[in-house]
């Protein structure tokens, strides 16, 4: 039995979510989440997961949503991020059914800062759930860990019981993931910050729980944003085990991996970490940084190799009077980085395990 015997093709809502991610902790996989800024790399994305049966997760951060919109767009009041979530989700909603296979879409990072992003989305998924009985969404990130831990789980309570309802999924954070992301810039914050306690953990699960099932924890275990030297990140998976054993424990439950465990800041992860963090419940893992260079390589090798063809309109090395709409037209180069992201989106899928899953 696959994952399209339970869910649909298309973007997944409510305990569809629940269903994807129930499978993949049953069979020991997770699923890379891949934040995209354009309908281009959107299709990219899916078409990777087509190609290889597989379940995505695709999100937009707050800057991606901007980008999404248009660069051209104010954006003081988070009007561009907003108006560019809410179009990438309708683009995902339409297209992805057409390429066969379930998606959660899903919003990244949302500090406090950002959180009129955040109400503009959830306005938007209660207004798609009145005329469609679910949400525009799969689901949504509060990233709190900034804040006390107090706050931090409060706002999360507050949020969650608004969107419980409407079928949407929660993802939150304890403990900081490092690094600079989307003007996020936690580069000077203290190593003991990057490592979550089971305790904390087990109170987020505890307050949560209460509302709804439909939520995951982004617990930090030396989390860093971006790409780095073999070292220089000091990863501890191996820590998410205890997260699950001390909820476990509390909650009279042996064996049964009770967390669904978020891996964030997975680009430049070793395949063992990556192994690691699986077998103690992690079901989604985000991929941005090494996506975005991918992207950027099929792009690049093509303007270098046909850097003649592309300097004039008229006349390249085949002749004076030869035009070169062939090459600078943009789907022909952009062509080329969509191709380069699909082939990393398969590579994140293998690496999790997320392949031939529907």
């Amino acid at each position: 039995m696959g994952i399209l015997d339970i869910v649909p093709a298309g973007v997944l809502t409510g305990d569809n979510v629940r269903k994807v991610f129930d499978y993949a902790k049953e069979h020991q996989f997770a699923i890379p989440a891949i934040n995209v800024t354009s309908t281009s790399t959107a299709n990219a994305v899916l078409e990777a997961a087509r190609d290889i049966k597989s379940p995505i997760i695709i999100q937009v951060s707050q800057g991606g949503s901007a980008y999404f919109a248009g660069k051209g767009l104010p954006n003081d009041k988070q009007q561009a991020s907003i108006v560019g979530a809410i179009s990438a989700a309708h683009h995902v909603r339409l297209v992805s059914k057409a390429y066969g296979v379930p998606v959660i879409m899903h919003s990244d990072h949302c500090a406090e800062k950002l959180l009129p992003w955040f109400d503009g989305m959830l306005e938007a998924d209660e207004a798609y759930f009145k005329e469609h009985q679910e949400p525009l969404f799969s689901s949504h990130m509060l990233d709190l860990s900034e804040e006390s831990k107090e706050h931090n789980i409060a706002t999360c309570v507050k949020y969650f019981k608004r969107m419980a309802p409407i079928g949407l999924w929660l993802e939150m954070e304890i403990g900081i993931t490092g690094g600079e992301e989307d003007g996020v810039d936690n580069t000077g914050v203290d190593n003991a910050a990057l490592y979550t306690q089971p305790q904390d953990v087990y109170d987020v699960h505890a307050a949560l729980s209460a509302i709804g099932p439909n939520f995951s924890i982004a617990a930090a275990f030396g989390n860093v944003h971006g790409v780095y030297k073999p070292g220089n990140v000091k990863l501890q998976p191996e820590l998410l085990q205890k997260h699950q054993l001390y909820v476990e424990e509390q909650l009279k439950v042996k064996g049964t991996k009770p967390l669904y465990l978020v891996f964030h800041g997975g680009s430049g992860s070793s395949k063992e970490e990556i192994k690691t963090a699986v077998e103690n419940g992690v079901v989604k893992m985000n991929v941005d940084t090494d996506t975005q260079f991918a992207y950027l390589v099929g792009i690049r090798d093509f303007v270098f190799k046909k850097k003649d063809y592309l300097l004039t309109q008229v006349g390249n090395p085949d002749g004076a009077d030869k035009p070169n709409k062939k090459f600078y037209d943009p789907r022909v180069w952009v062509r080329e980085g969509e191709k380069t992201l699909v082939e990393r989106v398969k590579e994140a899928c293998k690496d999790l395990g997320n392949v031939g899953r529907l």
